[in-house]
């Protein structure tokens, strides 16, 4: 069952589009991400399916409903945390929590999640008090205090320590695991692969692809990455003559090949042919960066 549904979704700004034509859709329990360079249209996204902005064309729909028309009903089952927020700056942690709590006719205990998010310590300390990354956290509880079916993240885990990071990634897998769908916007790469059952890469305002992490992993260009020390040179033109060659770089006398196994495959060949040893021979996977940087490199270019 589709719990959102976005459609051929445009957006422009003083003439410019930084939406055209978004299409997607996040089914009910999904951990739904969306990724894209700076500019890329994202968040303008997402704050269409959060009500925030109207569309200028195209169709957004939230459990069935309008983010628009029906913004006091969506508000009801979607919770959300936007990149950018703030609050008065003498409330305190404890009063923010009791406040967001009052707006809600049936809210979950504030209480586990400010634990959850090591609030608990800061309950008396005012707004303006709070670091970066203890902002953050508090704006994730506030997002999820009404115990909403849908919930928007917008930069999750920006300004949050290594730690704090994985346990929120924790919380976000134990929130889906209780029903609630998950629509996820991020930079960490890392982020969207482990959390992300599927991912939407926006660029230039459309979506370039739409997969499983796996499978933007396979769609890469170098999905294998071989590197090594030759014991002797190789000659550049039989290396980049190897089947499904990506990338060939060489660096402080070792070399790297991005392609596929068939290219693993053809570079043993080759060494064995040439006579040359590979020292420190590593075969790796493609990273969702990589795959993701293959996506939008004319937008880096």
């Amino acid at each position: 069952m589709s719990v959102i549904e976005v459609s051929e979704l445009r957006k422009s700004y003083g003439g410019r589009p930084v939406v055209d034509g978004v299409s997607f859709t996040v089914q009910e329990g999904e951990i739904f991400g969306v990724l894209g360079p700076n500019g890329a249209g994202k968040t303008t996204t997402v704050e269409c399916v959060e009500g925030l902005r109207a569309p200028d064309a195209g169709r957004v729909r939230v459990t069935g409903l309008d983010p628009i028309a029906d913004h006091a009903r969506v508000a009801r089952v979607l919770g959300a945390q936007l990149q950018q927020s703030e609050l008065q700056a003498k409330l305190t942690v404890r009063e923010a929590l009791e406040l967001y709590a009052s707006f809600h006719a049936r809210p979950a205990d504030w209480r586990p999640l400010a634990e959850r998010l090591g609030l608990t310590g800061k309950l008396t300390t005012r707004f303006a008090k709070l670091s970066g990354g203890q902002k953050q956290r508090l704006f994730i509880a506030l997002a999820l205090i009404g115990d909403p079916r849908v919930v928007v993240l917008d930069e999750l885990t920006t300004g949050l320590d290594p730690r704090a990071r994985r346990d929120t990634w924790e919380l976000i897998e134990d929130i889906r695991a209780n029903g609630v769908t998950v629509l996820l916007v991020t930079h960490f790469m890392e982020e969207a692969q482990r959390l992300c059952d599927r991912i939407a890469v926006i660029d230039k305002g459309r979506v370039a692809a739409l997969d499983t992490p796996a499978g933007l992993i396979r769609r890469s260009a170098g999905a294998t990455v071989i590197s090594f020390t030759p014991s002797a040179p190789l000659d550049d033109r039989d290396l980049n003559a190897l089947p499904a060659l990506a990338s060939i770089a060489h660096k402080d006398g070792r070399v790297t090949l991005a392609g596929t196994d068939e290219t693993v495959n053809a570079v043993i060949t080759l060494l064995a042919r040439s006579h040359v040893t590979a020292h420190q021979l590593r075969v790796t996977e493609a990273t969702l960066d990589d795959a993701f940087l293959d996506l939008t490199k004319e937008t880096a270019a």
